[in-house]
């Protein structure tokens, strides 16, 4: 239909005209309307506290911890099993998280679209070993927590609004021509982001063994840019919301147990499914019998034409999810060009000839072939505690996309 192509050539017009830049680092309170105390935001479709996972428990009675609303685990889970605290998914309030997402007063970075004019949070990344994302919650990752509000954020925010903010779309360019998909490898982009704050850090911070832990830290971090590209796809793709008879999926997240995705002709509404297991590689001492479902906002970096739908990009990256060969890399991202609706010119794939990355899934396409979008994901241990076990793939629900265009029909008048 005429209508539905006009659409979405607005909705991928949005797409490509989109000016990500990372503007500062401050306290969420100071960020997020209607961020109050005891709540906190998590990953994925909204779900109440007996249906979340063991990661996400965790995860959210170390949060509570953190903010000083309890002063031990226990007494953590009791408030949250009590109704005292209140549940609200990232996406709801601008925010995105990794795996267990969890976002409450203490510090997103925030990326403003320029062009136009809406802003998007993430939590710094907080490095690797025992995380809070990955539901780990002892006294290493509090500690962790609080020298990224105190000391990391700080530093980082000054030497931004110094700069004037920092271009994404550029360090994505490059860093898909030096191997990175920005989900499960972003060391070219970590580098990339360090090279260009490295200056401003150096005047700002005038503590030279501070200094140095902050070079260490975001050095030492392959994945320190992972959280920084989320924020950039949720500031891409909340523009695309809204437009009438548009089927082009604004995002796509898991909470551990449901798996939910956004379109943009049906706005704010979620259309969810039982989320999947990941196919992956373990860690030693690890199996698929450890493993949580499937966890986190991070796919709205293949929303954006990145992650599992950019594989080409990262060959490497095949081996360590688990997906197969260098070759197979590149046969993933081929067959992601069939789900969507364009290229995208800003950022290209020299494995493929220099070929744009796909650009804006359709539901309609998802659904005439069958092929759901890919999604590379590290995986979390079932159990709240205790944090990554391994890395892997996982396939987006048909079901998510059937329920869409059952929606989506019914608001157009189309007949079933």
């Amino acid at each position: 239909m005429d209508i539905i192509e006009t659409a979405n050539r607005e909705a991928l017009r949005r797409m490509a005209e989109a000016e990500p830049v990372l503007i500062d680092v401050r306290p969420a309170a100071e960020l997020i309307a209607g961020l109050g105390p005891h709540m906190v935001l998590h990953a994925g479709p909204p779900l109440v506290w007996a249906e979340m996972c063991g990661p996400l428990r965790g995860a959210i009675a170390g949060a509570i911890l953190y903010e000083g609303w309890a002063p031990d685990l226990a007494a953590a889970e009791a408030l949250a099993a009590g109704g005292r605290i209140a549940f609200h998914p990232n996406h709801h309030f601008d925010a995105v998280g990794p795996m267990t997402g969890m976002t409450t007063a203490s510090m997103p970075l925030i990326v403003e679209n320029r062009r136009f004019g809406n802003r998007a949070y993430c939590a710094l990344n907080e490095g690797l070993g025992k995380v809070m994302r990955f539901g780990a919650n002892g006294p290493e990752v509090i500690e962790r927590l609080r020298w990224l509000a105190n000391t990391l954020g700080p530093a980082l925010g000054a030497a931004l609004r110094e700069q004037g903010g920092l271009k994404l779309k550029p360090i994505v360019a490059r860093g898909l021509a030096m191997g990175d998909e920005m989900h499960q490898r972003n060391i070219a982009c970590s580098s990339l982001f360090l090279r260009a704050m490295a200056p401003d850090l150096a005047r700002e911070v005038g503590d030279r063994e501070t200094l140095a832990q902050i070079f260490a830290f975001i050095g030492g971090n392959d994945q320190f840019f992972l959280n920084i590209a989320m924020a950039m796809g949720k500031a891409i793709m909340d523009p695309v919301k809204g437009i009438a008879a548009s089927t082009i999926v604004t995002a796509m997240s898991r909470n551990g147990s449901t798996f939910g995705i956004r379109v943009s002709a049906t706005g704010e509404q979620w259309f969810t499914a039982p989320v999947e297991m990941p196919k992956g590689l373990y860690f030693p001492g690890f199996s698929a019998a450890d493993a949580n479902p499937d966890i986190g906002d991070s796919a709205i970096v293949e929303t954006v034409g990145l992650g599992g739908m950019a594989m080409a990009a990262a060959p490497a990256v095949a081996g360590f999810v688990g997906a197969g060969s260098a070759a197979d890399a590149l046969t993933y991202t081929r067959r992601m060009y069939e789900i969507t609706a364009a290229r995208n010119a800003d950022w290209t794939l020299p494995t493929l000839d220099f070929a744009g990355t796909p650009m804006g899934i359709d539901i309609r396409k998802v659904l005439e072939t069958g092929l759901a979008p890919v999604i590379n994901t590290g995986i979390a241990h079932r159990e709240p505690g205790l944090g990554q076990v391994g890395a892997g793939i996982v396939r987006a629900p048909l079901a998510c996309f059937e329920k869409a265009l059952v929606a989506f029909a019914a608001m157009m008048g189309i007949a079933p």
